[in-house]
């Protein structure tokens, strides 16, 4: 459908979430740069396989068979356990899974909602069956990862049943150019670059300047050593950054938009195409 208000994207909404709480039982399978390099596409395509045939189990027997989902998510944050698999509505944490171990996987947990527990990772003697049990996880509080390892990372559906888009039909059709300016000002958010520059004082300048031609431009270089946080939003939460743009141009009077990322991460690429087409397509 095409997207043209905010009613569209709010019964938009409800839909997805709808088909989402249809499912008895959803396998999120981590899918960032991390896990796929140790296996997890394999595991994707065995989950999806094995889950194909329980819904094409006889009718007969459908009254006890699950409806069950199997999507990729970016990253699920403990790329050295993968490859991931997290199952809902049990919120169990599988780490080190391997393709043999699926069968398993769906005979268990998927049918009888069972754990597998030799899956669960251990802190010293205490078995985490729960993202929310790892100390790792436990500690943190996302906001822009806040997506990432919970939503499809391959659809604009899941990002739209997530919230995805509602701040930027606020800015469109609630706000003036400057009034997003002047939120983004008083919300104190700053480059997360090493200056730290406010980004509001940076969006006014853009305002401000004359000119008929004006540019959005996202760098998602990286150009620092180890650092992997551009990557991870990109692979795991495409929608976010293109939702992100539309908002800057809105508020600075561009409707051109660059991103620059760098040859070395493919799948980010990949899923900001993906991201782009799905986006088009939606109005």
């Amino acid at each position: 459908m095409s997207i043209k208000s905010k009613e569209d994207l709010l019964n938009k909404q409800a839909e997805v979430n709808e088909q989402i709480k249809s499912y008895t039982c959803r396998v999120l399978v981590c899918s960032g740069t991390g896990c796929i390099a140790s296996g997890a596409q394999k595991i994707y395509e065995e989950m999806s396989v094995l889950c194909e045939r329980i819904d094409g189990v006889t009718v007969e027997m459908q009254k006890d068979v699950p409806h069950v989902g199997v999507i990729k998510t970016g990253c699920q944050g403990l790329c050295e356990l993968g490859p991931l698999m997290r199952i809902e509505p049990y919120d169990y944490q599988y780490v080190h899974v391997q393709v043999e171990d699926c069968k398993e996987i769906v005979e268990r947990t998927v049918m009888e909602g069972q754990p597998v527990s030799r899956l669960f990772y251990r802190d010293h003697d205490t078995v985490c069956p729960h993202p929310s049990d790892i100390p790792f996880l436990n500690q943190q509080t996302r906001i822009v990862l806040e997506n990432c390892g919970n939503i499809d990372a391959e659809s604009i559906d899941e990002y739209i049943a997530a919230g995805g888009f509602q701040a930027m039909a606020k800015a469109f059709f609630d706000m003036s150019p400057q009034d997003v300016i002047d939120e983004v000002t008083k919300s104190g958010l700053r480059g997360r670059g090493g200056g730290g520059f406010p980004t509001g004082v940076k969006w006014q300048f853009a305002l401000d300047e004359p000119g008929d031609e004006k540019y959005v431009i996202c760098n998602a270089d990286e150009g620092d050593p180890g650092a992997f946080m551009d990557r991870s939003l990109l692979e795991g939460d495409p929608h976010n950054v293109l939702e992100a743009m539309a908002i800057c141009g809105y508020a600075i009077g561009s409707d051109i938009g660059y991103i620059y990322i760098r040859a070395e991460y493919p799948l980010a690429i990949d899923r900001l195409k993906i991201a782009i087409a799905q986006a088009e397509e939606a109005g």
